[in-house]
């Protein structure tokens, strides 16, 4: 969904009544549901990747509160891991596309078939905002976040 469409029209009108109708305690999980469905109206299954970093990082976070002498293992780990995601989806193509150009030009009878994949909206704003968390837990300028609920909204707030 676009912020210039008419499904956001509607849709943010009906979030924000919605927020101010529930009561404080249940404004997170509807907001998180608005973000869900908001993110879902580009390509549905994508919802999948971000649901994969949200814990990934959410797990990295605890524990590299919990166990501070693992701390920079777990924060390479979640590094890696959400680099990993966001170049795949941007940059998976790219390289078959040299590659297969490389081995034309060097008559290698060798070719890499190109995904056919959209990058998912938001990814790479999601991506760093997961990292930003993790780095700093692992600084200790901020406590990890206990509920998960809570950390999945911090990061896919759709607004941002």
């Amino acid at each position: 969904m676009l912020f210039n469409s008419i499904e956001f029209l509607i849709f943010f009108p009906i979030v924000t009544l919605l927020y101010f109708i529930l009561p404080h305690k249940f404004r997170w999980a509807m907001l998180l549901m608005a973000s869900c469905i908001f993110y879902m109206y580009f390509i549905p299954k994508y919802i999948l990747i971000l649901f994969l970093t949200i814990i990934i990082d959410y797990v990295a976070g605890i524990y590299i509160e919990k166990y501070p002498t693992y701390g920079k293992k777990l924060l390479v780990l979640s590094i890696v891991s959400n680099v990993g995601i966001l170049m795949f989806f941007k940059y998976f193509n790219f390289f078959a596309t040299n590659i297969n150009e490389l081995a034309d030009k060097l008559n290698w009878n060798y070719s890499m078939d190109l995904l056919a994949i959209i990058l998912p909206i938001g990814l790479s704003f999601h991506t760093f905002q997961a990292m930003s968390y993790t780095i700093e837990v692992y600084r200790g300028n901020q406590k990890a976040e206990k509920h998960f609920g809570i950390y999945a909204l911090y990061v896919m707030y759709y607004p941002q």
